[in-house]
């Protein structure tokens, strides 16, 4: 999902979806951004797995006996 950032409010960017709706994104995710920059969100799913697979190996760990 591709947002522009319209503008900056106290701790917030607020960002203008394609379909013209408005979401407040903390800064910190945008630390060096500036008004009109382009912000793509996506999800990583080879990182969600791995991630899923090394908490699944440390719940694992716990009940060997």
């Amino acid at each position: 999902m591709k947002v522009i950032i319209d503008r900056f409010e106290g701790d917030f960017a607020v960002v203008e979806t394609a379909d013209k709706k408005t979401i407040n994104l903390p800064k910190e995710l945008v630390p060096n951004a500036k008004e009109g920059d382009v912000v793509i969100i996506s999800i990583d799913k080879e990182e969600s797995d791995a991630r899923k697979k090394r908490m699944q190996a440390l719940v694992d760990d716990l009940w060997v006996d």
